[in-house]
């Protein structure tokens, strides 16, 4: 996020109308990337986060979410799951004040190179590695009050199967999250729609006061990605 500038949950109308700009399919550009790239230069949150200096659009999403359960708190200790390329990270950083001497702390590990942040720890690793749970605390400085994934398996296009990738995605990372969370914590994921199989829900709802799904306005109304937002972690 550029520095100095407010962020919000969502796209500025300007003139009360957006762009509509159409592409036209060159000869190396299938049909459906074309209509990506389309969709993409008329989305009015990805020209939001081009305006404010998100490295996401994905990151108004995040904003929105916590706008309605105030997970992301000035002081708080927060690890953001496959974060690349940042849009996540962008908006802890900035809520929990992690640039202010006093503020809280934000650590993002990927196991893709992504680029460093102000704020932020940025972490190159694999989560599910047996080391990473202490080397998160040990960035953190202790256990983390929030621990946050956006991560999806690529799609297939078979809606169970997609479905079943993405449940497992939000598992490994709840898993991950009662190696790290501090009494009281809280859990966010991407899960899809249907909500979390019944089996994880369960679990969730053993280990967490509250359980709640949510769908932000910035996810695309086509797309069929809800997030799960457990608040309350009993450690047992």
């Amino acid at each position: 996020m550029t520095e100095g500038k407010k962020s919000s949950g969502g796209p500025r109308k300007t003139g009360g109308r957006m762009l509509n700009e159409r592409v036209k399919t060159a000869r190396s550009r299938t049909v459906s990337s074309t209509r990506w790239l389309e969709r993409q230069l008329n989305d009015p949150y990805v020209i939001e986060a081009k305006r404010q200096g998100f490295r996401s659009r994905a990151a108004f999403k995040l904003m929105q979410l916590d706008d309605r359960f105030h997970f992301l708190r000035p002081g708080k200790r927060v690890v953001d799951l496959g974060a690349a390329p940042g849009g996540w990270t962008q908006v802890a950083v900035h809520r929990v004040k992690s640039l202010d001497p006093q503020g809280g702390k934000v650590v993002g590990i990927d196991i893709l190179e992504w680029a460093p942040m102000a704020g932020a720890i940025v972490l190159t690793h694999d989560f599910l590695d047996d080391a990473a749970p202490q080397i998160l605390k040990d960035a953190l400085g202790g256990p983390a009050d929030v621990v946050l994934s956006d991560m999806a398996a690529p799609t297939t296009g078979h809606p169970g199967t997609d479905h079943a990738r993405i449940v497992h995605m939000c598992e490994v990372a709840f898993d991950f999250a009662l190696e790290v969370l501090a009494p009281g914590g809280c859990f966010v994921a991407k899960v899809f729609k249907g909500g979390t199989e019944r089996a994880l829900l369960d679990l969730l709802k053993r280990r967490f006061e509250q359980v709640r799904h949510a769908k932000p306005p910035a996810s695309r109304a086509e797309s069929a990605e809800t997030y799960v937002v457990a608040m309350g972690f009993r450690t047992k």
